[in-house]
């Protein structure tokens, strides 16, 4: 709970640190690594600036690292539920969005050992008790706010560096409706192939 949670961030990210820490310990123990994923709905990580404190918090670079998702980090941009360390208010201009987003994705991006490929239109959305969170929605959406193929180049530069070996697609929030139409898949695969011809990879 991100109230709960404001009464005493350090106390609240300490925790969460401690808890983060464990868990890489038996990552370690196995060979594995860990990717934290950013969403406007978990406290602690609701932010990028919290998230960023967060990993430096826990400090196992090696082990535990950034999921970063274009739907959910957009709502980042507008501080959803930080309005502190929002980078954009809306009425943003072409030009604000990217030096905000260059901004997110420097800080974020060195961290980030998992990435979502995905659009957002801006809206948040949850269902039964799960906290509103950045919204999905399809690849061509006439309504999205994000030019997906250069919104990725900024997550994937140096990708092999942080050893990344996989993108996906993420549209969780479909209706399954939407998701039986062939249609949807292909638009899907075709975004994800633009990626990868941008940005050279799998």
């Amino acid at each position: 709970n991100i109230a709960e949670w404001d009464k005493n961030p350090e106390a609240g990210t300490k925790r969460i640190a401690e808890t983060f820490r464990k868990a890489a310990d038996i990552a370690d123990d196995h060979g594995e690594r860990l990717a934290a994923e950013g969403e406007i709905c978990w406290a602690g990580m609701h932010s990028w600036k919290d998230m960023v404190n967060l990993l430096e918090a826990v400090d196992r670079p090696a082990t535990l690292g950034f999921q970063a998702d274009l739907a959910h980090t957009y709502l980042y941009l507008m501080g959803y539920n930080s309005e502190k360390n929002a980078l954009l208010k809306p009425g943003y201009t072409d030009g604000e969005f990217w030096t905000a987003y260059e901004t997110m994705t420097d800080a974020l991006r060195p961290w980030t050992i998992d990435f979502h490929v995905a659009q957002n239109d801006g809206e948040v959305h949850g269902t039964g008790s799960h906290d509103k969170t950045g919204k999905h929605c399809p690849a061509d959406d006439p309504n999205g706010k994000l030019d997906i193929v250069k919104c990725s180049g900024y997550w994937l530069k140096g990708a092999a560096d942080r050893e990344i070996e996989h993108i996906c697609w993420d549209g969780c929030m479909f209706p399954n409706e939407m998701l039986e139409q062939a249609s949807t898949w292909n638009t899907i695969l075709g975004t994800m192939i633009k990626v990868r011809d941008a940005h050279g990879w799998n």
